[in-house]
């Protein structure tokens, strides 16, 4: 087996290279994401047609983004270190909300997070697991007031309704096959001209739910 070895000048190279602070990392990884979010808006978006730009031949990866995704569980322990340093309410949401938008998989999550920031006297928490603890418990009432809030003001099957958001929770997305969904809505005939419109700002409301609220567990 041939060993290669580093020569002192290849020592002077590396030792001269500057790595990016995290703060810098997180700041470039939630760029990617927003531009990533913006991307896409403008490729599903009336304008399609009327844009010179082929989205198709766009190749928009960064695989460092994606290997090195942000967990919820990290996020919450950054918030407890970062409430030693900050004693701004309004500083620490700054931060955290940097962090959140760097994580691809919990930006749904980031009024939830501030939320829980608010509402939260995070000086009383001794230690990380007990913020992810208290987090998880904050989160799963907000989860079961938002489901009742959501039902009553769209007029759901209530018991359908929470069936369904159930099972979407469950499997982290919400589906409009078969006859499910159709149980959730108000009653009302499929031939009314404001049947689609009503079952279509139904799901995304229930998909919005879902994003910010998979993961957390509780029942609604």
């Amino acid at each position: 087996m041939v060993k290669h070895f580093l020569s002192d000048e290849d020592m002077t190279v590396l030792s001269a290279i500057t790595l990016p602070t995290e703060r810098k990392i997180q700041d470039y990884r939630s760029t990617y994401n927003d531009v990533r979010d913006w991307q896409r808006r403008e490729k599903s978006s009336d304008e399609k047609a009327k844009s010179t730009i082929d989205w198709d031949d766009v190749v928009f990866e960064v695989d460092l983004l994606k290997s090195q995704e942000i967990n919820l569980d990290y996020i919450l322990e950054l918030i407890f270190d970062h409430n030693k340093k900050i004693k701004s309410k309004s500083d620490l949401v700054e931060e955290a909300r940097r962090v959140i938008r760097a994580s691809l998989g919990n930006r749904a999550k980031e009024n939830l997070l501030v939320d829980f920031i608010n509402k939260t006297d995070l000086d009383q928490i001794g230690d990380k697991a007990s913020v992810i603890d208290t987090f998880f418990t904050f989160a799963q009432a907000e989860q079961l007031r938002e489901a009742e809030e959501l039902i009553h003001s769209e007029g759901l099957n209530a018991e359908a309704a929470k069936r369904y958001i159930t099972a979407s929770l469950k499997r982290e997305f919400v589906s409009d096959n078969g006859t499910e969904l159709n149980g959730v809505l108000p009653k009302m005939s499929p031939l009314n001209p404001e049947y689609l419109g009503k079952k279509q700002a139904v799901l995304q409301k229930i998909s919005a739910f879902v994003e910010k609220f998979k993961g957390v567990g509780g029942e609604v």
